[in-house]
């Protein structure tokens, strides 16, 4: 049996200083819920700006014939 390495899609999302906690944490539910999206990684830049990189593995079909 061959054993497949998860490939993941990647998506990044950029919240400004403003951007207050709630709102955030929502737009990070709605692209955990209905996306199927996961955090991956967070980074704070020196003005205080937000970058969130969400993954998802990505699924592919294998032929049954």
């Amino acid at each position: 049996m061959k054993r497949q390495v998860a490939q993941y899609e990647y998506r990044v999302l950029s919240f400004t200083r403003q951007t207050t906690r709630r709102e955030a944490l929502e737009r990070l539910t709605e692209h955990a819920e209905y996306g199927h999206w996961e955090l991956a990684r967070t980074r704070i830049g020196m003005g205080g700006a937000r970058k969130v990189w969400l993954r998802r593995k990505i699924i592919r079909m294998q032929p049954t014939l």
